[in-house]
């Protein structure tokens, strides 16, 4: 049985699928689920480690119904997966001897919930991931060790607003823009349902599997989401939720704890469904009592005041230049699909609707379809996706005398990848004996995001839009080196051609053929794994 997991800043949801009607469902787990009126059952996204050493932690709901969650304690985890292969400013907090990074709280999280699930029990023999779409590979590379402990035959990982497209069953309707906004992150994806009569091949990005699992069913047809456009942007209610604290910090006085964080997320939550909500809290043993208030004009000015609408336009903005660039117009969308509890927000609503027509917005399934759409990869459905990052190679640039990056794969292209992209180099020493290249991933020419701790708050920062995020991926001893030379390489003179291809599993690959001898030094050589 296959399971999926949206694993989300705020809440993560788990599905599968029905063996009685073949239907899809969300699960509900004892105790860490929690369920409010017509929303389907979600367990918050919330650790807390009662011994680091032992891998002793509360999650979920139970967590909340500890309270835990309402004091300042370093044992207390919100909203770490956006810490999850960002560089954090600060101090990782140290338990029981040992200093707990988010990889670490991640994983905690993602493996008691697989084995929550067995207690329940059900089976968990194929699993189902799915990432946002701005994850850097740090995040992906992340979550493929994290599958290699788990005792699961078979691994896929699929993209967020695809699966999302999927979830909502909107098959008759042909390009769909998904707008993911969740607790950390927003993503959105214009996707291209289309009907194919191809023979089922291996579906999505496989992390992991056995080899029983790999078996081509003759003849099924599938249906094929293919990605026309994306962008994405760190930034997500709990941001909002840190911008009510500072709002209320700076008009009433009251501290930056994690109480108020709670009490400012529920009136948040409140604030999608009525004109005003008000939250009071009284402790009748420390006598501590707030009353904090908010209407939806004062929430709408809050995000107004922290650029919140103009960051929404520069990430729509992006995927519309990315589609038009396609020969569509925003008239061509034929259905957008709002997930994610940061999408309930009015105000968000209505920004939406500045682009599109009312009828063509769908938001009656904002928790649940993408981990119910993630299961269409069981099911027979195929993706077709493009590298989201651009990627380029380091060189010394010696006009501004610093480290530079010369773009090599841009972002948008298709894989696997037709025609190899070709570059020349030369020694740039005497007698040099090898040729090296640092391989980075290069973040959006808009700016990127700091991770940083303000007291117990997690929070993330934008960075100016003239620096350029990078993320080395083979910058360590034993990996920069591609080919050796024999004989030794030197200046003045072309030596080497080196061929990059991205395979249908994403990896980058590398040729290089020595000029001088007319030798093949390396031939088609996985190096990287990109996203």
């Amino acid at each position: 049985m296959a399971i999926a997991i949206d694993f989300g800043t705020s809440n993560t949801v788990i599905a599968r699928t029905n063996p009685a009607t073949g239907e899809p469902e969300t699960v509900k787990l004892p105790r860490i689920s929690w369920q409010v009126g017509q929303n389907p059952p979600l367990i918050p996204s919330l650790l807390y480690v009662e011994d680091a050493s032992a891998e002793t932690v509360l999650i979920g709901q139970e967590v909340r119904d500890r309270g835990v969650d309402l004091k300042s304690d370093p044992r207390f985890f919100r909203s770490f997966k956006r810490g999850i292969g960002s560089d954090v400013q600060g101090f990782l907090p140290e338990l029981d001897g040992q200093t707990v990074s988010f990889e670490r709280v991640g994983k905690w999280f993602l493996c008691q919930l697989i084995h929550r699930v067995r207690q329940v029990p059900l089976p968990v023999e194929s699993l189902i991931l799915t990432v946002p779409v701005d994850s850097f590979e740090a995040y992906r590379h992340w979550l493929g060790q994290v599958c290699q402990s788990l005792n699961v035959e078979q691994v896929r990982m699929v993209d967020e607003p695809t699966a999302a497209a999927l979830g909502y069953g909107l098959a008759e309707r042909e390009n769909l823009l998904v707008v993911d906004f969740g607790g950390g992150t927003l993503d959105l994806s214009l996707v291209r349902l289309d009907p194919s009569t191809a023979k089922k091949k291996t579906l999505g990005f496989l992390l992991k599997w056995g080899d029983n699992m790999l078996a081509e069913k003759s003849g099924q047809k599938v249906k094929t989401a293919r990605v026309l456009a994306k962008s994405g942007k760190n930034l997500g209610g709990s941001d909002i939720d840190n911008w009510l604290v500072d709002y209320f910090g700076k008009t009433q006085g009251v501290p930056k704890t994690p109480l108020i964080t709670r009490l400012a997320e529920r009136l948040k939550i409140k604030l999608s469904l009525q004109q005003e909500a008000k939250e009071v809290y009284f402790n009748d043993e420390t006598l501590e009592s707030y009353e904090l208030a908010l209407d939806r004009d004062r929430l709408e000015n809050i995000l107004r005041d922290n650029a919140f609408f103009e960051r929404l336009d520069e990430a729509m903005n992006q995927v519309l230049q990315q589609a038009k660039r396609q020969g569509l117009e925003v008239t061509d969308i034929d259905g957008v699909l709002l997930v994610g509890g940061t999408t309930q927000i009015p105000a968000v609503q209505n920004w939406v609707q500045q682009y599109f027509d009312a009828d063509k917005i769908r938001s009656d399934r904002p928790f649940e379809a993408i981990a119910q759409g993630a299961l269409q990869l069981e099911r027979g459905m195929e993706v077709k996706d493009f590298l989201y990052h651009s990627y380029g190679i380091r060189y010394w640039d010696r006009r501004n005398k610093r480290q530079s990056w010369h773009p090599l794969i841009n972002e948008g292209q298709p894989y696997p990848m037709s025609n190899p992209v070709e570059l020349v180099l030369g020694a740039s020493v005497e007698n040099q004996p090898s040729i090296e290249l640092i391989i980075g991933e290069l973040g959006s020419q808009t700016g990127g995001t700091e991770v940083y701790f303000d007291g117990d708050r997690l929070v993330t920062r934008r960075v100016g839009s003239d620096r350029v995020t990078v993320q080395p991926l083979n910058d360590k001893e034993g990996a920069r080196s591609i080919a050796e030379l024999d004989p030794p390489g030197n200046p003045g003179s072309d030596r080497v051609k080196v061929f990059f291809q991205v395979d249908e599993q994403r990896f980058l690959r590398i040729t290089v053929e020595d000029l001088l001898t007319d030798r093949t030094l390396l031939e088609d050589k996985a190096v990287v794994k990109l996203s």
